[in-house]
C-alpha cells in the first residue's frame, strides 16, 4: 500500500512539471511574437514617409523635379526690387534678334492663334501692325504652396537688354499676403516706363498697360480685361479670359493671394529648364 501511494505521487508530481514547462514555454513565445511583430510594423511605416514625400513633390510640380533646378549665379544681379502686373498680348522685346548673347532664342512669339512662329524673331509685333504676339505659354505656374515659375518685363539699374534679356532671376516676396514665397523668373521684356530694378510680371488679366494686343489675338476688350492698368478684380472675372489664359489668371488669386505689386529681393539665378523649354531662349553665359 505505501508503495502504491509513493508512485502515484510521483506520477503527480511528474505531470505537474510537465504542465508547468508547458505553460512557461508557451508564454515565451507569445512574448516574443509581440515584441518582433512591433518592432518591425516601425521601420515599414517609417520608409514609407519619404517615398510619400517624394510623390508629393513630383505631383505638385507636374514633371520632372530636374526641370525645375536652379542654382545661384556667382557674381550675379541682386538687390531690392519693386514688382507690378500686365499682360498686354504684344510682342516681347527680348523677342527681337540681337538684344542679347544666345546659345538659342531670341523669346519665342505666336500668331494670332497663339500657334508658334518659326521666324527667328523677325515677325512685326501684333501692337505695331505686325502679326507676332506673346505666347500663352508665358503665364505663371505653381509648383507648389512656396514656389512658381513665370516670366516679366525687367529693368534692373546699371544693365541694359544685352545683360538681361533671358536672364532668370529668383523673386522673393517681402510685402503683401505673399510675403516669403519665391517666384523664378526669365526676363522676355523690356519696360521702358519703369524705373529701376522693377519687374513687371506677365499675369493674364494683370491689365494691358500703354500697348493692347489682346484685342486683335484674343477678342478682348478695347481696354483689355478689366482696368487698362491693373486688370480683373475678382477670381470669377477670369473666366473673361479665354480658356488658354485662365489658368494663369487663377494663379494670381490663388498662389499669389492677389498681392497687389509686393516688395521683393532679387537674385540672379540659371534658368532652369521648365522656362526655356516655354520661352526657346538660353543666354550664351547661362
Amino acid at each position: 500500500m505505501a508503495k502504491l501511494f509513493v508512485s502515484v505521487l510521483v506520477v503527480a508530481l511528474l505531470l505537474e512539471v510537465v504542465v508547468e514547462c508547458k505553460s512557461s514555454k508557451t508564454k515565451k513565445t507569445k512574448a516574443t511574437t509581440v515584441k518582433s511583430t512591433k518592432a518591425t510594423a516601425a521601420p515599414t511605416k517609417a520608409t514609407a514617409a519619404p517615398t510619400k514625400a517624394t510623390t508629393a513633390a513630383s505631383s505638385s510640380a507636374g514633371g520632372n523635379s530636374a526641370d525645375y533646378s536652379y542654382s545661384y549665379v556667382s557674381g550675379g544681379t541682386s538687390g531690392t526690387g519693386v514688382t507690378t502686373r500686365y499682360w498686354d498680348c504684344c510682342k516681347s522685346s527680348c523677342a527681337w534678334p540681337g538684344k542679347a548673347s544666345l546659345k538659342s532664342g531670341p523669346i519665342q512669339t505666336c500668331d494670332v492663334h497663339d500657334q508658334p512662329l518659326n521666324d527667328g524673331g523677325n515677325t512685326q509685333s501684333g501692337c505695331n501692325g505686325g502679326s507676332a504676339y506673346s505666347c500663352s505659354t508665358e503665364q505663371p505656374y505653381a509648383v507648389n504652396d512656396t514656389l512658381s515659375f513665370g516670366f516679366a518685363a525687367v529693368k534692373l539699374a546699371g544693365g541694359s537688354e544685352s545683360s538681361w534679356c533671358c536672364a532668370c532671376y529668383e523673386l522673393t516676396f517681402t510685402s503683401g499676403s505673399v510675403n516669403g514665397k519665391k517666384f523664378v523668373i526669365q526676363a522676355t521684356n523690356t519696360g521702358g516706363d519703369l524705373g529701376d530694378n522693377h519687374f513687371d510680371l506677365a499675369i493674364p488679366g494683370g491689365g494691358v498697360g500703354i500697348f493692347n494686343g489682346c484685342t486683335a489675338q484674343w477678342g478682348a476688350p478695347s481696354s483689355g480685361w478689366g482696368a487698362q492698368y491693373g486688370g480683373v478684380s475678382s477670381r470669377s472675372d477670369c473666366s473673361q479670359l479665354p480658356a488658354k489664359l485662365q489658368p494663369g489668371c487663377d494663379w494670381r488669386f490663388d498662389w499669389f493671394g492677389n498681392s497687389d505689386n509686393p516688395g521683393v529681393t532679387f537674385k540672379q539665378v540659371t534658368c532652369p529648364k521648365t522656362l526655356t523649354d516655354k520661352s526657346k531662349c538660353i543666354r550664351a553665359d547661362d
